[in-house]
């Protein structure tokens, strides 16, 4: 993307300005942010993935103080706490270790901890049949635990033929 002033150069800045509810945004590279007086703001800029990791973690921990924190990676030794200040992890097995607080971590950035991101052309229908019928099992489940039986052997027929299909 192109710089919104002079046209030439390539944007590395996006610039977003809110005056009376009505938003403004512009792309900017590093000469027109300067001339517009961004300097400042530019340079002062210091950001790094742990920081917002570890911003994000303390909100949470700080109401679970005593209880998250005093677990250890038995890999590493490493803590949450530890994750929470520096914002990375210490080994694969923290992985393991900090699940629980990963998953609600994920969640809160995501809006979910599971990855349902793309997949390669070649695969896509079977990819579609595999959550379809995902989702159909899952829907089964309801069914027989709220004793929809009629739903449940429709479902379970569905689930058939799509696997007769593969």
């Amino acid at each position: 993307m192109l710089c919104d002033d002079c046209g030439k150069n390539p944007a590395t800045i996006k610039f977003t300005q809110i005056v009376n509810n009505k938003k403004t945004v512009l792309h900017l590279c590093r000469d027109c942010a300067e001339k517009r007086g961004l300097k400042e703001a530019i340079s002062n800029v210091s950001f790094s993935l742990g920081d917002l990791f570890a911003g994000m973690t303390k909100e949470k921990s700080d109401k679970v103080e005593g209880e998250k924190a005093e677990i250890l990676c038995p890999g590493c030794g490493h803590s949450f706490a530890e994750f929470q200040k520096i914002g990375k992890l210490g080994c694969g097995i923290c992985y393991e270790t900090f699940s629980s607080q990963l998953k609600d971590l994920l969640r809160r950035i995501h809006g979910s901890n599971q990855h349902v991101g793309k997949s390669p052309p070649q695969l896509t229908p079977k990819m579609e049949l595999k959550r379809e019928v995902r989702k159909l099992r899952e829907d089964l489940r309801k069914a027989i635990e709220s004793e929809e039986f009629e739903k449940a052997a429709e479902l379970r027929d569905r689930i058939r033929e799509l696997n007769k299909g593969s």
